[in-house]
C-alpha cells in the first residue's frame, strides 16, 4: 500500500508560538580546527553515539513574511518546515524543519525542503538558507543531499565554549535559479 504524502500551509493562528521539542542522535560531529586565518572542518566519531535536544517556538516575531507547511501522511501530520523571506538580503531563511521520529528516512525533510524552495523561488528570493549544528550530521547530511552547502559559521553563537562543545553554528545555503 502506498502512502499519500500532501504538503499543506497550516494555519498561523493554531500554531504561533507553539513549541516542539527538536530531538536527534548523532555518532560524530564536525570538528572545526583554527588557525590564525583557515578553518578545516574534520569529521570525528563520538565514544558513544549522543542525544541532543533544543525547544523552539513557531512563527517568532522576528519572522518578517513567515510561512509555516506541513507534511501529512494518509492524513497524519508527520512534519513541519517554517521559512520567512529576508527583505535586507533578499534570502529565504528556514527557521524550522522538523520530521517526527516515525517518519525519519521516509523523504518527509526533502519533500518539506522542495516545497519551501519552491515558494522562495516564487518570491523571487536569490538562495534559501538555514542554520545547523557541526554535531547534527542527520540533517548535515539531508542539507548536502537537497543541494546545500556550507556558506559560514559561528563560533560563538550558542555559548563561549561551542567548538569545545562540539556544536559550532553552520549556516548552510542553496542558490536558486
Amino acid at each position: 500500500m502506498n502512502d499519500i504524502i500532501e504538503i499543506k500551509l497550516l494555519e498561523a493562528e493554531k500554531y504561533k508560538n507553539k513549541k516542539y521539542l527538536f530531538e536527534y542522535e548523532t555518532h560524530g560531529y564536525f570538528d572545526l580546527v583554527a588557525n590564525e586565518w583557515s578553518f578545516q572542518f574534520i569529521y570525528k566519531e563520538f565514544r558513544e553515539k549522543q542525544k541532543k535536544s533544543f525547544e523552539d517556538e513557531l512563527l517568532g516575531d522576528w519572522l518578517e513574511k513567515p510561512m509555516l507547511y506541513g507534511a501529512f501522511v494518509n492524513g497524519v501530520l508527520a512534519g513541519i518546515i517554517e521559512g520567512s523571506i529576508e527583505g535586507w538580503n533578499n534570502r529565504f531563511r528556514i527557521s524550522n524543519i522538523l520530521v517526527f521520529e516515525n517518519y525519519r528516512k521516509s523523504q518527509i525533510g526533502t519533500r518539506l525542503i522542495e516545497h519551501i524552495i519552491a515558494e522562495a523561488k516564487n518570491l523571487h528570493a536569490r538562495m534559501v538558507v538555514l542554520e545547523t549544528q557541526s554535531c547534527n550530521i542527520p540533517a548535515i547530511h539531508c542539507y548536502l543531499k537537497n543541494g546545500f552547502r556550507i556558506i559560514g559559521f559561528d563560533t560563538h553563537s550558542y555559548s563561549n565554549n561551542d567548538i569545545e562543545n562540539h556544536e559550532v553554528r553552520i549556516e548552510m545555503g542553496r542558490e536558486i535559479h
